[in-house]
């Protein structure tokens, strides 16, 4: 699991794009009450144990306010 509270644009030799998955997204909060966005994915369908969550990602407000501009900038 990990948690974002920064995101920075990184420079890739190449390009690939991954594999389809399945994923999810939930609002979880704090102790302060703030919001943060998860999104958790999940394995392919051959995975030994399949639907089980491969990945969650937590974005801090910070990062959300970062993602959205980000968004907005480049889609």
């Amino acid at each position: 699991m990990a948690l974002i509270n920064k995101i920075e644009k990184g420079f890739k030799d190449r390009d690939s794009i991954h594999k389809p998955t399945e994923c999810s997204y939930f609002i979880v909060y704090n102790k302060k009450g703030e919001k943060f966005l998860q999104l958790d994915t999940y394995g392919s369908a051959d995975r030994a144990i399949p639907g089980k969550v491969s990945q969650s990602i937590q974005f801090s407000p910070e990062a959300i306010a970062q993602l959205k501009e980000l968004l907005s900038k480049e889609f």
